[in-house]
């Protein structure tokens, strides 16, 4: 089987992590654990602050944290299945999530995406847009949709 986790590091990251283990992998599959980094997001700075890092500094600190949380994650993944041979991966990409996400299970073949919901209402979900929702409608395979508990 091959799993693709989309986690951001929050907390509704942290219960879709939680499920994987729930999942009846053996020797042989494959877990790929992605982060999106989409610096098209307007990052909220207070320009009188008096100091605007450049954004070669910004996306340095925002890759270097998402390996962090990313390499977090595979230890995390590789523990819940110790004396089994599966192949955790991690891979940063740069974009939009709900398209990133999508053409990485097509482009591995995936059998499901375990992605994390941040549970927004209907006018959240309409400001916001919903990277879970357009991955559910646009993935070639299976979507687990997981909720923590404080959504």
């Amino acid at each position: 089987m091959k799993v693709i986790l989309a986690t951001d590091g929050t907390g509704h990251s942290e219960a879709a992590v939680e499920i994987i283990k729930n999942l009846a992998l053996g020797d042989g599959d494959e877990v790929r654990v992605v982060s999106v980094v989409d610096m098209a997001v307007p990052l909220a700075m207070d320009i009188y602050a008096g100091y605007l890092p450049s954004s070669t500094d910004i996306e340095a600190a925002v890759k270097e944290n998402t390996e962090k949380v990313l390499n977090v994650t595979k230890e995390q993944i590789a523990g819940f299945f110790s004396g089994i041979r599966i192949s955790v991966t991690t891979e940063v990409l740069h974009g939009s999530p709900e398209s990133r996400i999508v053409e990485t299970a097509e482009e591995m073949g995936a059998d499901l995406i375990v992605v994390g919901s941040h549970g927004y209402n209907r006018w959240e979900r309409l400001l916001l847009g919903s990277v879970s929702d357009s991955v559910v409608h646009h993935a070639p395979c299976s979507v687990l949709v997981v909720r923590s508990s404080n959504s």
